[in-house]
């Protein structure tokens, strides 16, 4: 198949990422030296279209792929040694035959790395050497575009060529993923993240069986809406945020445990809401607020692949616009607890839907949080013939599904 056609984009694009891939070439010969039998991989990165955090209570999400990625290119060794450096990062280096987590620091890619490794040894495969890789990434760190979980899919998919013979299936890598991000690095996330990266495209994924994930394909063309997909740069960061993320989950499985159960999805919403005084003596009033949240936004993010597939466009702008409410006044993810001074987002937020004036819709885009440094997104649907973007930070990008352009009309908040 043709690189454009693989891409999405036209000739400029492809030989963008020819040169790309030249280049990251050079730079694994210059790395770990030539001579030797390559290979390349790519993982993309994925926009969160709907449930804002319900993957965790086994809900649904409506989620897709972008033609951001995370490309490497790959030798295997004679020893039982992992190299893999990342442009503008250090070197991870971990052996095969210690597959432990290491619990007594901060965790770092490499245990990602080796959570990836260990769960294929566990599942029997043969892990008789290992490999040297270099990677690059345009799926920047703490922009809500999950690139850690586009570098544990790219990792699944090298061990899954070398040691596998690729046998594992999309759904079981991003599985794979989930678990050394919880396990290894110890961060509670869901199985959204890696399922939209390692299964491609836009698709509407029911959790309710998280072993076995129900994934349904939507096939909408966003380009001829006369709309496109913006990811808006606020300025913050979530990616040192996880005691902030991990209190999501906990909270909401705390509202579950009051019924004895293990997640929301297991308690209908109608008793939780007969139980509200109970509830903020039990369990606080933002575990309440939290719930509520994941009971509106996991029926927002059915009815919006519902719109969808109907092909009823006001329909699904609507349900976003108000999971952007949900997520600021109920889940409360816009920024941290902490740091109440700082709230790019919640600018963002508020200069959006004036801006946009109800021709589109911006809701939170990913973990959320944000308030450090670096990058946190926001998503927005703007009109291309007219209107503004919204910039903060480092710009605005705009990258959607079979629409993929900048935009440099923007307003600038910083």
């Amino acid at each position: 198949m043709h690189i454009a056609a693989v891409l999405g984009g036209g000739e400029d694009l492809a030989e963008a990422y020819r040169n790309r891939l030249m280049c990251a070439i050079d730079s694994f010969v210059q790395l770990y030296g030539s001579g030797r039998e390559i290979a390349i991989f790519s993982a993309p990165g994925r926009t969160e279209l709907g449930g804002n955090h319900t993957d965790h209570q086994r809900g649904h999400v409506l989620a897709a792929s972008i033609n951001l990625d995370v490309i490497a290119v790959v030798a295997r060794r004679e020893d039982t040694t992992i190299r893999v450096h990342s442009e503008g990062f250090p070197e991870d280096e971990i052996s095969l035959e210690e597959l432990e987590p290491v619990t007594d620091k901060k965790p770092t890619a490499a245990e990602l790395i080796r959570g990836i490794a260990a769960r294929f040894k566990q599942y029997g495969c043969p892990l008789e050497t290992g490999f040297d890789a270099y990677t690059t990434s345009q799926v920047m760190a703490g922009s809500g575009l999950s690139s850690s979980a586009a570098f544990e899919v790219l990792l699944g998919n090298i061990c899954n060529a070398l040691y596998a013979e690729n046998r594992f299936t999309p759904v079981e890598l991003a599985q794979m993923g989930q678990y050394a991000e919880n396990v290894y690095f110890q961060k509670p996330c869901g199985l959204m993240d890696q399922m939209a990266s390692s299964v491609g495209g836009a698709v509407a994924i029911d959790f309710a069986n998280p072993m076995l994930p129900a994934v349904h394909p939507v096939a909408f063309d966003f380009s001829r809406t006369g709309y496109v997909l913006c990811i808006v740069d606020t300025g913050g960061n979530h990616a040192d945020l996880t005691a902030e993320y991990a209190a999501i989950p906990a909270e909401m499985q705390e509202v579950a445990k009051y019924f004895g159960k293990d997640v929301l999805a297991e308690v209908p919403s109608a008793q939780v809401l007969r139980s509200i005084p109970e509830l903020r003596k039990a369990c606080g009033d933002r575990a309440v607020l939290r719930a509520m949240h994941f009971y509106r936004e996991d029926g927002r993010a059915q009815g919006e692949s519902d719109a969808l597939d109907r092909g009823d466009f006001e329909a699904f702008l609507h349900l976003v616009q108000n999971s952007g409410q949900s997520s600021y006044c109920l889940l409360q993810n816009v920024y941290p607890s902490s740091a109440p001074e700082d709230q790019p987002i919640s600018i963002a937020l508020a200069v959006g839907s004036a801006v946009l004036g109800g021709r589109g819709a911006i809701r939170v885009h990913g973990g959320g949080f944000g308030g450090s440094t670096g990058i946190c997104a926001g998503c927005a649907a703007v009109p291309v013939s007219g209107g503004y973007g919204i910039r903060s930070g480092k710009g605005l990008l705009s990258r959607a599904a079979n629409s993929f352009r900048w935009r440099h009309d923007c307003i600038d908040i910083r």
